[in-house]
């Protein structure tokens, strides 16, 4: 007999999904299904507006990372205009993308995956919100709060606006920086950097609380892709891909970006409207990867950076290089942002950042453009096709969340595995674990099927016969 059991508050995640899960005829686990349910289009909704005004149209895709999008955006109009932006407007985007992960990975962290981290994944469901931090640890949640302040407010400086700046434009940026606003940057640099200190500390100290959800949440084997450097060093805004396997081998480097469609397939689920991307050198769906923090930290040989070195040390020594479970997204998510952060100050500590040269200028030059970036969650591609005269034709977007949406099937497929007996009813706390694999991910299910809305998530576990025989929703 069916069961429904609603939860209050709805999850820690945006957008609206369901979780299938599939049984044998003994009540195991056979596979389940992460459904994402919403659609917006805004492939389809750029078709035929001017070029030029791709950047912004984009940035409206998201709230959380709309710089991520601009930076993309204007990237691939660069493409087309066939201009490089001036050094010091492309650090200037540097600087406003980087303050973007920093304040969405404060958001991750602190306020969606603390509370399981500090209550317990069977805690109370009342408790696991920022206001039960506030009561329990109150210097963690305030912690949390004013580094994503502090992310918000560089964007701010720069852009003039927190959310959908119309700063960030094609051929660079639209103004210089000021001396005093760097200024008041680095001014709250310091407790950047203790927020940092404080954090790790905490954070590893706990690990040992979590070994059996580590060992259980997406613990499988898979490549990781990100963006490296020249040098092979982290980077977020430029530099080519290398995609990794979970054994070190090097299945592609130095891959160019606007070469994506020999390497990148995209494949789509009817239970889904977000698309699977797989590496086409290993077909679907055997080309599992995943992108993001763990990628980042997996994918690069070094940070290039004092602090953000020490602490990928310490986890590569812990752990090893390429770490299977989802789980530690979480740890990769610190060392990322103590990155980003380290990469903001050495970028406003260089004089040249204040000069006025910020921008080129140019027309139509291409019909196609394809820019790159790692936004908070992963890599983000934007590809445009546009006519003589800058009108969109065409436009496809591989977000972040799309390349991993993969590994997030298989890792809710684990998850239930090791949860879900038989015999054993659907609890609460296999609800809260499913969504903290989810959470690892941080996805952005509005962007990565281009939707607006809050989540809703339903578990259903179905026997063989298709029969619905228990389900718990929220």
């Amino acid at each position: 007999m069916t069961s429904t059991i609603v939860i209050d508050p709805v999850t820690r995640i945006e957008g609206h999904s369901k979780i299938t899960i599939f049984l044998h005829d003994d009540g195991s686990v056979d596979h389940a299904q992460f459904h994402v349910t919403q659609f917006r289009g805004f492939e389809k909704l750029c078709e035929g507006r001017p070029v030029h005004e791709m950047p912004s149209l984009m940035a409206r895709i998201c709230g959380i990372c709309p710089v991520s999008h601009l930076t993309a955006s204007a990237k691939t109009v660069d493409a087309i205009m066939a201009v490089t932006p001036p050094p010091t407007g492309a650090n200037l985007r540097r600087i406003m993308n980087l303050a973007q992960i920093v304040q969405s990975n404060a958001l991750s962290f602190f306020h969606l995956s603390s509370p399981d981290l500090l209550f317990g994944y069977d805690g109370d469901p009342a408790q696991r919100n920022i206001y039960g931090m506030l009561g329990a640890n109150p210097q963690l949640a305030k912690d949390g709060i004013a580094l994503r302040r502090y992310g918000q407010q560089i964007i701010e400086w720069l852009g003039k606006k927190r959310i959908h700046p119309a700063w960030l434009v094609p051929g660079g940026v639209s103004a210089p920086l000021d001396a005093g606003l760097r200024d008041q940057m680095l001014a709250g640099m310091p407790e950047a950097y203790a927020i940092m200190d404080r954090t790790l500390a905490w954070f590893k100290k706990e690990l040992i609380r979590f070994e059996d959800e580590a060992s259980a949440m997406g613990q499988f084997p898979s490549a990781f892709m990100s963006l490296v450097s020249e040098t092979g060093g982290m980077e977020h805004y430029d530099g080519d891909l290398r995609i990794v396997d979970h054994d070190g081998t090097l299945l592609r480097d130095r891959c160019d970006p606007t070469d994506y469609r020999s390497y990148l397939g995209e494949h789509v689920e009817p239970f889904s409207f977000l698309k699977s991307t797989y590496f086409r050198d290993k077909g679907y769906p055997d080309g599992i990867y995943r992108v993001g923090t763990l990628a980042r930290i997996a994918t690069c040989d070094q940070t290039g950076l004092p602090r953000s070195q020490v602490e990928l040390d310490h986890y590569r020594f812990r752990f090893g290089r390429f770490p299977r479970s989802s789980f530690h997204f979480h740890y990769a998510r610190l060392i990322d942002t103590l990155f980003c952060l380290e990469k903001i100050e050495s970028l406003l500590t260089d004089p040249e950042i204040l000069s006025d040269r910020v921008r080129s200028t140019a027309g139509i030059n291409a019909n196609t453009g394809i820019g790159v970036s790692e936004a908070p969650r992963g890599t983000l591609l934007h590809h445009y096709e546009v006519d003589d005269n800058g009108i969109m034709r065409w436009a496809n977007l591989i977000i972040a969340t799309g390349h991993n949406n993969l590994a997030m099937n298989r890792g809710v497929t684990d998850v239930a595995k090791h949860y879900i007996k038989p015999g054993r009813p659907l609890e609460e706390s296999l609800l809260n674990r499913v969504e903290g694999l989810i959470r690892c991910y941080d996805p952005c299910l509005s962007c990565s099927t281009h939707a607006v809305g809050q989540m809703a998530l339903r578990i259903q576990a179905i026997a063989p016969d298709g029969t619905v025989v228990d389900e718990i929703a929220r």
